[in-house]
C-alpha cells in the first residue's frame, strides 16, 4: 500500500454541515491533486450518538457533493472494515501491546472528581496528571472491592513533542502539562477517539490527515501513540475552521447549513462546491464549480490560515441570488 494514501473519517451523529464538507473537500483535493488513494472511513465508535441513518446519509451529502473515494464501507478495499464499530480487535490488540510495555493503569475516579481536582491551560480541557493519579491510588482499593468498572488510561511522559503542520505551522507540546495521562477505554467499555483513530490511520497506511484545526491540540498525543506502537505517523494538515454570521463554529446539533438540508431547498452541488472552494481563499470571486473544476484551483500554500465567517451574501448567493463579485468573508 505505498504511496499517498488520504482519508476523510465523519462521525455519523447528524447530516453533514458545511464546514463537515469543507473538511472532507480538502482532504480529498490534497489527495487527488497528486494522484493519491483516498479513503473514506465511518467514525461510529460512540454508539449512543451515532445516528444508524447518518452511517449512509453522510456517504450520500458527500456524493452529491462530487466527492469520491476508493475504499470505503460502501465499496470495500483491502484494508476494512471501514467502520470503527467493526473494528474491535485492532483496538483491542494495540491495548494489549500498551500494556505489555506498562503504559496503562485503570482510572476509577469519576468525572466529577475529575473535574473538581483537575487542571488545565487556559482554555483547554482538564489534564489528568500528577494530582489525579495520587486521588486514584487512594481510591483504587476500595473501588475495586465495590466491582467498580475503571476507565482505561495510558501514562503520558514528561517531555515535549514538536512537529509541523502543513498549514498552521512549527506546533512544540508539553505533553504532561498540556495533555495528560490518555483515556484509551472507556469505563462503558467504549474505545476512545485518541487510540481508535491512530490504530486505524496506522492499519489503513494512511500518509496524511486533513483535519480541523480544533483538533490540532491532539496531534501531540497522537504522534507519542504512532511512536509507542512503533509506526510512522502521517503528515497533518489542520484548516482553520468555518464560522456561522455570529462567529461560532458550525454545529450538528444547531443544525448549521446541513447538505442535505441544503439540497432540499433546491441548491445546487455546484454553488456549495462554489462557495467552499472561495472561502479557502482558492478563488478570489463566487462561482458555481464541479469538483473537477474544484480540483484546478487546489493548491496547499494558497489556502487560508484563518478561521472564515459565513456572511449573509454567501448565503443569498449559495440560494443563487446575485454573482457573487461583492461577497466578503
Amino acid at each position: 500500500m505505498a504511496g499517498i494514501r488520504g482519508r476523510f473519517a465523519p462521525s455519523p451523529t447528524g447530516s453533514l454541515h458545511l464546514g463537515n464538507a469543507r473538511t472532507a473537500l480538502v482532504a480529498w483535493l490534497h489527495t487527488r491533486s497528486r494522484g493519491g488513494t483516498f479513503v473514506m472511513r465511518v467514525e461510529d465508535l460512540d454508539r449512543p450518538r451515532t445516528a444508524p441513518q447518518a452511517v449512509r446519509g453522510n456517504l450520500e451529502e458527500l456524493r452529491w457533493l462530487g466527492l469520491d473515494w476508493d475504499e470505503g464501507p460502501d465499496i470495500g478495499g483491502p484494508l476494512g472494515p471501514y467502520q470503527q464499530s467493526r473494528r474491535d480487535e485492532y483496538y483491542q490488540q494495540a491495548l494489549e501491546f500498551l500494556c505489555r510495555r506498562g503504559l496503562i493503569f485503570p482510572c476509577h475516579l469519576s468525572r466529577r472528581e475529575l473535574r473538581q481536582v483537575a487542571s488545565a491551560p487556559h482554555g483547554r480541557a482538564p489534564v489528568y496528571g500528577r494530582r489525579e493519579r495520587l486521588l486514584n491510588k487512594r481510591l483504587s482499593t476500595q473501588r475495586r472491592a465495590a466491582v467498580r468498572t475503571p476507565s482505561l488510561r495510558a501514562r503520558i511522559p514528561d517531555r515535549l513533542i514538536a512537529f509541523d503542520d502543513l498549514l498552521a505551522g512549527p506546533q512544540i507540546t508539553d505533553l504532561a502539562q498540556e495533555i495528560g495521562d490518555l483515556v484509551v477505554r472507556r469505563a462503558d467499555g467504549l474505545w476512545a477517539y485518541q487510540l481508535a483513530v491512530v490504530v486505524d490511520d496506522i492499519a489503513m497506511g494512511i500518509t496524511e490527515v486533513v483535519r480541523g484545526d480544533d483538533l490540532l491540540i491532539s496531534t501531540a498525543a497522537q504522534l507519542w501513540l504512532y511512536e509507542v506502537l512503533e509506526s510512522d505517523p502521517p503528515a497533518f494538515l489542520h484548516l482553520p475552521l468555518l464560522l456561522d454570521e455570529q462567529g461560532r463554529r458550525l454545529a450538528k446539533r444547531r443544525g448549521s447549513l446541513t447538505l442535505t438540508a441544503l439540497k432540499a431547498e433546491g441548491v445546487t452541488p455546484e454553488r456549495v462546491m462554489g462557495l467552499l472552494i472561495y472561502t479557502l481563499g482558492l478563488t478570489e470571486r463566487l462561482q458555481p464549480l464541479s469538483a473537477a473544476e474544484a480540483l484546478t484551483h487546489y493548491h496547499p500554500d494558497r489556502l487560508g490560515r484563518i478561521p472564515t465567517a459565513l456572511v449573509r451574501e454567501h448565503l443569498s448567493w449559495l440560494h443563487g441570488d446575485g454573482d457573487g463579485r461583492s461577497a466578503s468573508s
